[in-house]
């Protein structure tokens, strides 16, 4: 049996646009686990490929795609997607070598894991289909 179980988290900031806005906004909608960090960009429109060609040679492009929840109301576009445990880049922790968004992130995972242990999956042994099979004597009829 393949998967990833237990918790997860997800670690999210503010150089997040376009499918690092969609992923974690699709992330908490689902409610696979947590998001921690700062809150996303907010750049999640496109376009559908139309890049007209300029008279010196350039091109230029329009968004014409944008995005909207389930509810039907504009989402995500300027706005980001919010953290739920909300952790900062602090600069001077970050020049020790260290990372308070991923460090609160594992914090959360461990805390989650011990709350509620990953289950342990026992596998059968496999079948050996090539022994021989019992031979079963025939009944008499009634």
């Amino acid at each position: 049996m393949g998967g990833i179980f237990g918790p997860k988290v997800m670690v999210i900031n503010e150089r997040a646009f376009s499918g690092g806005d969609a992923m974690p906004w699709i992330f908490k909608e689902l409610k696979i686990g947590q998001l921690v960090g700062k809150r996303t960009g907010g750049g999640l429109i496109g376009n559908t490929g139309f890049v007209p060609q300029l008279m010196d040679g350039g091109s230029d492009t329009a968004p014409n795609l944008a995005f909207y929840n389930l509810r039907g109301q504009w989402d995500v576009e300027n706005n980001g997607v919010q953290p739920d445990i909300e952790v900062g880049m602090n600069p001077a922790i970050w020049s020790q070598g260290r990372d308070p968004q991923l460090e609160r992130a594992v914090t959360v995972l461990m805390d989650q894991l011990k709350k509620n242990p990953t289950p342990v999956y026992l596998k059968p042994e496999f079948p050996n289909h090539h022994a021989p099979k019992p031979v079963t004597p025939a009944r008499k009829g009634n």
